[in-house]
């Protein structure tokens, strides 16, 4: 009786993970990148360059560049839209402290600053605006455009703000 009691009870679980599955139902949090380390290594075999003001990538200083805890969709986001665009990647902004909070934000590991810099701002605000649709500007007046996955681009003058909710572009 217990073996069979015990099949039961196995098959009722594998009966709701399958209706789960099917449904779409998920709670699980994003896969992140747990060590800055390893996700500038996956930006760096792409050759996108990261820079900070204060030379460092500590997640807990503001003048600091890191990528401690980013999503991997954010990663895989980044350098997807390096591919797609062929434009130079520099990151400014990723998870450190200094940023705005909020669910999908720099800190939960959604949002990266890709500088427009000289160097690179007339090659990623040319792809940008005539790739994607203009969403509209938020309420700090930074105009937005959506790329087909979804992502979300906000010119800050300065830099890219960008959220990644899709590892493409």
């Amino acid at each position: 009786m217990k073996k069979t009691g015990s099949l039961s009870a196995l098959g009722a679980i594998a009966l709701i993970a399958s209706v789960l599955l099917t449904t779409g139902v998920s709670d699980a949090a994003p896969a992140k990148w747990a060590r800055h380390s390893d996700a500038a290594a996956q930006f760096r075999k792409a050759g996108i360059t990261s820079v900070s003001s204060g030379g460092c990538t500590n997640w807990e200083q503001r003048n600091c560049t890191s990528f401690t805890n980013i999503n991997k969709a954010t990663v895989s986001g980044a350098i997807a839209f390096k591919q797609a665009s062929r434009c130079k990647v520099i990151i400014t902004g990723g998870t450190e402290k200094g940023h705005a909070p909020g669910t999908y934000s720099h800190r939960n590991g959604y949002k990266v600053d890709m500088s427009r810099g000289k160097a690179v701002a007339r090659c990623l605000d040319s792809y940008i605006t005539r790739t994607f649709t203009y969403a509209g500007k938020r309420g700090d007046g930074a105009r937005m455009y959506k790329s087909p996955a979804g992502n979300v681009y906000a010119n800050e003058r300065s830099h890219w703000d960008v959220t990644y909710f899709k590892a493409r572009v």
